[in-house]
């Protein structure tokens, strides 16, 4: 496998550990392949000044947009936890497009994917963001195919990931291209992470995230939910509930994105989690307190709808009071 040239752009606001992680990986693949194959890490930004992470880390530029004109293996977009709301960057467009036309591979981490965007190298693509840009990163990129629920995704050429530890995740996948999943494994055992983590963003990201107004029907329906989730909801209590007809409630949360059943199965999932995040109540409790009768039904929604089983769900999120227990 011949030398992989790496360029990652950078700029103030970025997130440190978008730009680090994915550069851990390659720089630990080096060292387990010795001298056999070799990862060169560049970080590019528009001058050559310092730029200063979101945690207020200075990196150090290795070329500018000016400078970076040579063909890279893989360009790479940095993110940050900021939703991208200044005009689009005319320059870093400009290099974006030429510099993805020369490579391999080009994508980004996080909301470097807005970047991409507005250059133009999303449209006709299916990509991926943090979950909490998505919708906004779609809204703006209509011709694009935005998956929010992915931890990284590859359409050809393009590679996209979510954000934070997720440009781990695509480095290492990239790695298991490369050189294979015994090595990926090996570099993910000294990073001490997964090496290919179970589900998607959805386990990370609360389902009822968007708010009703106070009051209103849907308001009354999702109080009413959450305070009743182990007895039958059906569309025709919640009309009720809502104090309206069937067929209004369901234009109401139409108008939201979502069908009663939607809602209501989400309400369930999120109780669940949160029950299995904090407790270590048994699962066939878990599933009779929050609605879904069995275990087994709710293994079969947590799979459908996070990609992973309760089990599994509290085996990686769940917060035990000795954590930080000495060792005795």
């Amino acid at each position: 496998m011949p030398d992989r040239s790496i360029a990652i752009v950078i700029h103030d606001g970025v997130q440190a550990l978008d730009v680090t992680g994915p550069g851990d990986v390659f720089a630990e693949t080096n060292g387990i392949l010795g001298g056999s194959a070799s990862y060169r890490t560049v970080l590019v930004a528009q001058t050559r000044k310092p730029v200063t992470a979101s945690n207020g880390m200075r990196l150090l530029p290795d070329f500018s947009f000016e400078e970076a004109q040579q063909p890279f293996s893989i360009v790479l977009v940095a993110g940050g936890p900021e939703l991208p709301t200044a005009p689009p960057d005319e320059e870093l467009s400009a290099w974006l497009r030429m510099a993805s036309a020369q490579a391999d591979l080009y994508g980004s981490i996080c909301t470097g994917a807005f970047a991409l965007g507005h250059a133009g190298l999303l449209d006709g693509r299916a990509a991926t963001t943090h979950w909490q840009v998505a919708q906004h990163l779609a809204a703006l990129f209509p011709q694009a195919r935005i998956d929010p629920d992915r931890i990284y995704l590859r359409d050809g050429r393009l590679i996209t990931s979510a954000g934070v530890t997720a440009g781990i995740d695509l480095a290492l996948a990239l790695v298991a291209e490369d050189h294979g999943a015994v090595i990926a494994q090996a570099v993910a055992k000294r990073l001490l992470v997964i090496a290919q983590r179970q589900g998607g963003q959805s386990q990370f990201s609360p389902f009822l995230a968007a708010p009703v107004d106070a009051g209103s029907p849907l308001a009354r329906v999702q109080q009413h939910v959450l305070e009743h989730l182990g007895e039958t909801l059906s569309v025709r209590q919640l009309a009720a509930v809502a104090q309206t007809s069937e067929r209004t409630l369901w234009r109401l949360f139409k108008d939201v994105g979502l069908t009663p059943h939607d809602f209501v199965e989400g309400a369930r999932v999120d109780a669940a989690r949160n029950l299995l995040e904090g407790s270590e109540t048994p699962l066939k409790v878990v599933a009779y307190d929050c609605g879904f009768g069995n275990p087994e039904r709710m293994r079969a929604v947590f799979c459908r709808r996070l990609g992973v089983s309760p089990a599994q769900y509290r085996d990686s999120f769940r917060m035990r009071s000795d954590s930080f227990k000495a060792a005795e």
